[in-house]
């Protein structure tokens, strides 16, 4: 019942592991970049997420092979990004109230990384126009179109492009591109989600074109994140930005098979308690894996099938055992998240494992809300 240690993701010193633990696997991270690549060899048409992974180390990987233009949702996302000299760094949020302030303090720090970000009004462009003015540095930005998603951007049409006349015509801020993210289109069935992405992309086309017909040059196109990211690949002249490849996650393995990338972290927990004959109880609490969805699509153990969680909680995850209970308090499970991005912020560091053994530890530097600035 508990996996031999042949089983690629099995870890030799696991004793010396404390638990709940992230473990991050850098082989397997390796073939993920290339995997990527290998989808889309023009790296100037990628821009990898870091919301994923939120590390400096895989972050050095990245430019190691090739990668200079970076995505990120959070000002401490920008900052880690700044720290490692990132070339290229698109802060995908539009910075409100203090956030503004503190871009404005990024880009002030790191001027070896060009830096830009989201607008999807005009209270917010002039607002930025105003902050950037002052320091005498005029920040990139790109129009967030409303695609539907509903959740940032605004409807494309003819206010979004007034909207994109106006930040080229302040002396703070310039737009340079359009910004269209489609993360609620879900469908297994690739030809489904297909005709849907591509209606989804016909305004954001008309937009652009429509400016280059007004004489602008022709805006940049960062569209799309990973459950699009193949069919955006296929289209010219687009940037796309995955975030989830790095380490992927069950939930998207389940639903986006299409994309051949493999597990690259997990979560290693113990059982702690037999609290009855069928039941076990390990130390994955809510506070070690993410627990948005429902109690049977959070974590899927590698080296145990006949698990089925019944309870969770902040501490404890109480798991009921099919057949003959074999488990033993101290046996330790290897479990693949349904969603890996909130799971890895849950954690301050991962454990880092090369060939089958525990080598060090890779901090998740940019999970918190602040890191200097």
């Amino acid at each position: 019942m508990i996996a031999a240690k042949k089983d690629w993701f099995t870890v030799s010193n696991i004793d010396e592991v404390d638990s709940p633990a992230l473990l991050v696997f850098p082989d397997r991270v390796q073939k993920n970049i290339e995997i990527l690549k290998s989808m889309l060899p023009d790296l100037q048409r990628l821009r990898p997420h870091v919301k994923t992974h939120k590390s400096e180390e895989i972050t050095r990987l990245l430019m190691q092979s090739g990668f200079t233009q970076f995505k990120c949702a959070t000002i401490a996302e920008a900052e880690m990004l700044g720290q490692v000299n990132a070339p290229d760094v698109l802060l995908a949020y539009q910075p409100v109230g203090p956030k503004a302030e503190r871009l404005a303090q990024v880009v002030h720090q790191f001027p070896k990384t060009v830096f830009s970000c989201l607008v999807d009004n005009h209270e917010t462009a002039n607002q930025l126009n105003i902050i950037f003015k002052k320091t005498n540095h005029r920040l990139r930005v790109y129009i967030d179109l409303n695609i539907g998603m509903d959740r940032t951007g605004i409807k494309p049409g003819a206010q979004a492009e007034a909207l994109y006349r106006q930040c080229q015509s302040l002396d703070g801020i310039i737009s340079v591109g359009i910004h269209a993210y489609d993360g609620h289109l879900r469908d297994a069935d690739l030809s489904v989600r297909t005709k849907k992405c591509d209606d989804g992309f016909v305004p954001v086309i008309t937009m652009q074109q429509n400016l280059v017909k007004a004489g602008f040059t022709e805006p940049l196109i960062v569209v799309g994140g990973t459950t699009t990211f193949p069919i955006h690949a296929k289209r010219k002249n687009v940037v796309c930005s995955p975030g989830t490849f790095i380490y992927w996650d069950n939930g998207y393995h389940d639903t986006f098979k299409e994309q051949p990338f493999e597990f690259a972290a997990l979560v290693a927990t113990r059982v702690i308690s037999k609290p009855s004959e069928e039941l076990i109880c390990i130390d994955l609490g809510h506070k070690s894996i993410a627990s948005e969805n429902p109690l049977d699509k959070r974590v899927r153990f590698l080296n145990a099938s006949n698990l089925s969680p019944t309870g969770h909680s902040e501490e404890h995850m109480v798991l009921s055992v099919k057949g003959e209970n074999h488990f033993q308090v101290g046996d330790v499970l290897y479990g693949v998240p349904f969603h890996i991005c909130p799971t890895v912020a849950l954690y301050d560091s991962a454990i880092i494992i090369n060939d089958h053994q525990a080598t060090g530890h890779w901090k998740m530097l940019a999970r918190n809300r602040k890191i200097k600035i």
